[in-house]
């Protein structure tokens, strides 16, 4: 029980943050960029009404059944995790990207399209936001710490 307070908890305050960036993002960048390392990397408001690299815009209802299907996923995967320490970085790597799908889909629900403001101009980069960062980082963790850090007993134990 104190695991879910406190993971709700978290993806509250991560969720909340997600908003405000994005709110500042809406408030202070309508102008235009603000170069914070020219060359590097910039503050630039977007809007993107698809997935990840403005990939199958304007298909919202899509968007918002699967970002639930994944939400509900991932809620169910952190409830079965053990509460043994050796799992702490699972469970808070499912409450980043539990944070981020939520995010990211209030902007969807509200606006119907997603707030992007952070770019790497050096690479050119697409926009992307902080609940973007939530899942693609947690997600990438997610998948290292099972091939490399978990062993098979483990997973039995994980889901006990």
């Amino acid at each position: 029980m104190k695991k879910c307070i406190l993971a709700i908890l978290a993806v509250g305050v991560l969720v909340g943050l997600d908003q405000w960036t994005k709110y500042l993002a809406t408030v202070n960048l309508a102008d235009g960029p603000l170069v914070i390392w020219d060359g590097v990397f910039a503050l630039h408001y977007s809007t993107n009404a698809g997935a990840a690299f403005g990939l199958f815009q304007n298909q919202r209802w899509v968007f918002l059944a699967l970002t639930l299907l994944v939400l509900i996923a991932v809620v169910v995967f952190f409830y079965k995790i053990s509460s043994k320490d050796k799992y702490r970085p699972l469970q808070i790597l499912c409450v980043f990207i539990m944070a981020g799908a939520i995010g990211n889909m209030i902007d969807r629900v509200l606006n119907g399209y997603v707030v992007d403001f952070l770019y790497f101009s050096l690479i050119d980069f697409p926009i992307f936001n902080m609940a973007d960062c939530y899942v693609t980082i947690s997600g990438i963790m997610v998948i290292i710490l099972l091939f490399f850090k978990y062993k098979d007993e483990d997973f039995k134990e994980m889901l006990q």
